[in-house]
């Protein structure tokens, strides 16, 4: 939360999804009068919107409504730079519109706080049955000895301990009891390493071990949970009462259950906040990301998305940063709890979107935030100028649309396969950076640093050639780099070169995840590009709900997880070539096409995105 965060993540309806920038057809242009002003520069394609994050998984894209049966789904859409009244009038990118971007940015710090948090509070910790008082002193590993205990959740029953003493080795005048005279009964109680680096984590405060170690995954499912289903609601409570209000109300739900989290000692209300601190901060992924873009217009919105990624490595830089500092997941809550506190004070600096209010009619709100906008901007406004709301148009498509034409079945199975894939690959590396071995803090830090190039490389390179071979080579190269991390797995003196290996992966993943939710908003037809995107943002959910999961399969087998990491990639790679390639654009038709998806990625993560 966090996108995608996704914060890792849809809306089932956007009335408003910059349809309020292009919904007036033709036929409206043709009505005798004057003209009103706030009719857009309709160009009858896609509306653009912009990319956001992984760690929030995405939200749908915003359409005009046209019949479907007009539409020619065997061609990829294009997308034309777009400007309305609005942005005429008060600049279509200027200073104003900058620093609400960049403040708008800073909402998808707390969200990646969030979403990887756990990836410190959930650490595992080296443990073993509690000593009795008497024995307080002795050595772990003599008392490990004695106690008879292989997974350190058993001990012997029915021996006198007085026997042994607080000495530093194995007491010369015990011996073991004779087998009929002991057995072995389940620990009640347990110790925990306090040296290890770690600290005190969700492990040692609830005893999750054992029997119950399967409970961290839960945790750390019900947040992901909470970012899937938050997705769904946030886009359409965003419409009907506005960008700004649902962004502050939660951002301040969002800071109340984090500070609400850090004084929790009941593991079980502990889950309950985890699933509602991910429902809202997909919320404010999507609130947040939807005003920053509808402040700006035209290719301008692919610089809005952009300012919306960057934050999310930078992030996961300063949490380890925080985790290290801290090492004790009650601490570490607060200092990520404690952000959300100054960002609402922004509610006194931030206007709601000037294209929703005229949608909704409320023509003096928007004549107040352009005449401030235009004045920052240092623009002279005409003094006649005039706004009228634009006409909204309703579609009625729904999810067998995606199904009723080969071309349509084509990518829509195709997406939902990569969408799956890359969620799982991305979030199944920065979740389990506690697995991989070395340094946890070093790690993901690492991850966040890779990150940076990665987006801006995608963000460059998708402008100059096709994406098709683009997106392939990204998941094929995630796919090598996991197969040779396997390969090194179980070879201590090769730590560093899997570390290496998990680095490129997390490089060439989140280049295909800046790529994925753009190829997707092209390929799927104006019409129904919503609902393409929400379908696909389903299975982007089911990979998420799982990602926790992935870090058993090393209890299994040491090479199992990053050989399915491996496998998945490459399939995803595969399934890219199915879909058609789109076309290389003009740099500013280019660069409107980049921005075509931060609406698709609002969500995402989480998280991506989220």
């Amino acid at each position: 939360m966090a996108k995608r965060a996704s914060l890792t993540h849809d809306s089932p309806s956007l009335e408003l999804e910059l349809p309020l920038l292009a919904p007036q057809e033709r036929s409206s242009r043709s009505r005798s009068g004057p003209i009103p002003l706030c009719i857009m520069h309709d160009t009858g394609k896609p509306s653009p919107t912009a990319t956001t994050s992984p760690t929030i998984p995405p939200s749908k894209m915003a359409a005009t409504p046209q019949s479907p049966a007009g539409l020619d789904p065997q061609a990829p859409t294009d997308d034309e730079d777009e400007t309305d009244v609005i942005g005429d009038l008060m600049g279509h990118y200027g200073k104003w519109q900058l620093l609400m971007t960049v403040l708008l940015s800073l909402f998808q710090v707390p969200n990646t706080f969030h979403i990887s948090s756990s990836i410190y509070q959930a650490a595992n910790k080296d443990f073993w049955c509690q000593r009795p008082e008497e024995l307080q002193q002795l050595p772990v590993d003599v008392w490990r000895n004695l106690t008879g205990s292989i997974d350190n959740c058993h001990r012997w029953e029915g021996i006198d301990w007085s026997q042994v003493g607080n000495g530093t080795a194995m007491p010369t005048e015990w011996k073991k009891p004779p087998d009929g005279d002991r057995q072995l009964v389940a620990c009640e109680k347990w110790e925990y390493e306090t040296h290890d680096n770690v600290g005190n984590t969700w492990t040692s405060e609830w005893d999750l071990v054992c029997d119950k170690e399967h409970l961290k995954n839960v945790a750390e499912m019900f947040f992901l949970l909470g970012v899937a289903t938050g997705g769904i609601l946030s886009g359409y409570l965003s419409d009907k009462f506005g960008r700004k209000k649902m962004l502050f109300i939660s951002a301040v739900l969002q800071t109340l259950f984090g500070l609400w989290l850090y004084i929790c000692s009941s593991f079980e209300l502990y889950l309950t906040l985890r699933a509602l601190l991910g429902l809202v901060s997909v919320s404010v992924t999507y609130s947040g990301l939807i005003l920053a873009i509808e402040y700006v217009d035209g290719k301008w919105r692919t610089l809005a998305g952009m300012y919306n990624l960057f934050p999310l490595p930078i992030s996961y830089m300063i949490i380890s940063g925080l985790a290290y500092l801290t090492q004790d997941y009650q601490r570490l809550q607060l200092c990520i709890g404690v952000p959300g506190i100054f960002l609402c004070f922004l509610w006194f600096v931030v206007p709601e979107s000037p294209r929703w209010l005229l949608v909704k009619g409320r023509l003096d709100e928007v004549r107040r935030i352009i005449e401030a906008a235009a004045k920052f901007n240092g623009r002279q406004l005409p003094p006649d100028y005039q706004l009228s709301p634009p006409t909204q148009e309703s579609s009625s498509q729904d999810v067998t649309y995606l199904f009723r034409s080969s071309y349509l079945r084509r990518i829509s199975i195709c997406f939902f396969c990569i969408w799956f894939t890359m969620n799982l690959v991305y979030y199944g590396i920065i979740l389990n950076m506690s697995s991989f071995g070395g340094n946890v803090y070093l790690n993901s830090a690492l991850a966040g640093l890779v990150e940076i190039p990665a987006i801006a490389v995608a963000m460059y390179i998708i402008t100059k050639v096709g994406k098709k071979w683009l997106f392939c080579a990204t998941l094929i190269c995630t796919g090598v780099a996991c197969c040779c991390a396997a390969i090194t797995e179980g070879q201590p003196e090769l730590l560093w070169l899997k570390i290496t290996f998990l680095m490129i992966s997390k490089f060439t993943i989140s280049a295909g995840n800046t790529i994925m939710p753009v190829y997707t908003a092209e390929l799927y037809p104006t019409p129904i590009r919503n609902v393409g995107v929400g379908a696909c943002n389903v299975a982007a959910g089911l990979a998420l709900i799982l990602t926790p999961y992935l870090s058993l399969l090393n209890k299994i087998e040491g090479h199992l997880l990053m050989s399915l990491l491996t496998a998945w990639s490459i399939f995803g790679g595969v399934v890219v070539l199915f879909l058609p390639e789109t076309a290389v654009r003009s740099k500013a038709s280019s660069n409107q096409g980049a921005a075509n998806t931060h609406n698709a990625h609002g969500n995402a993560s989480a998280a991506k995105q989220v």
